[in-house]
């Protein structure tokens, strides 16, 4: 019996930088009535707020929802407020360093983009994050610009030898995010294992990045098991598997949406 089910956000609970739907939102309050949930995600705080929170009820559950956003540099659990229990901070000079060897990454790549929304460098503080075109690039823009992952290899590998000290990871469409060494979804997932008392073996791991270099990766490296999803419709057909194997008979479930 599992006792902890983890997601990744963008592409896995919600296409990039959007919303949870309808849909998604009734079968995450259905799985959070029998079992813990944790989210961990290379977005920010902010995202977290926007995707999921703002679109959950707080129907008394929300105390079994552990949310790690920046690919588990963070921790935040529902007391009378959300609260924070740590942040694994880069210092001024890592964060200097992270930001000259990204613009010397793009300017050594050639890949930067024609057009651009919003900027390409984000600071979240326990994460630096670079979005090729840009924070605000909507979402079928972003679909297009490296469907096979080709362009943000090559500039993995450009960082990988500016930044050895550092981890790499790709992350969504279009994004690559850096974090401390050792402080990744690795980290997060153990970190769980500690804070809640779930033994890894325990938990279950859903993600869209788990190919080699996804930003999924270190969470089926740190010994959960792991599935692979391909975007937010398979994940819901999971999330009704899994609720269906843990005995629960008591939801009317929403029926699966038209795919278009």
């Amino acid at each position: 019996m599992k006792k902890l089910i983890v997601f990744d956000l963008d592409g896995t609970l919600a296409e990039s930088k959007s919303a949870v739907d309808g849909e998604m939102v009734a079968l995450l309050s259905a799985l959070l009535a029998i079992v813990q949930v944790a989210i961990i995600s290379g977005g920010s705080w902010k995202q977290f707020q926007e995707q999921v929170l703002g679109h959950l009820p707080d129907d008394g559950h929300l105390k079994d929802l552990s949310l790690l956003p920046t690919c588990g540099t963070k921790f935040y659990r529902y007391g009378a407020g959300w609260e924070q229990l740590y942040s694994e901070d880069f210092t001024p000079e890592q964060k200097q360093r992270i930001i000259g060897a990204l613009n010397e990454a793009i300017a050594a790549s050639a890949l930067k983009a024609q057009k651009t929304w919003g900027e390409l460098i984000e600071d979240r503080g326990s994460q630096i994050t670079f979005s090729a075109l840009g924070q605000q690039a909507p979402l079928d823009a972003k679909e297009k610009w490296d469907p096979d992952l080709a362009k943000r290899k090559s500039m993995k590998a450009l960082l990988d030898e500016r930044l050895p000290e550092f981890s790499v990871r790709l992350g969504g469409t279009t994004s690559i995010d850096i974090n401390k060494p050792g402080i990744d979804k690795a980290y997060g997932i153990r970190k769980l294992r500690d804070i809640l008392a779930v033994p890894i073996d325990q938990m279950i791991f859903i993600g869209d990045a788990l190919y080699p270099g996804g930003n999924d990766v270190p969470a089926k490296e740190a010994g959960a098991l792991s599935i692979q999803v391909r975007d937010p419709e398979e994940t819901k057909r999971v999330i009704e598997a899994i609720i269906a194997c843990l005995g629960n008979t008591q939801f009317n479930l929403p029926q699966p949406q038209a795919r278009t």
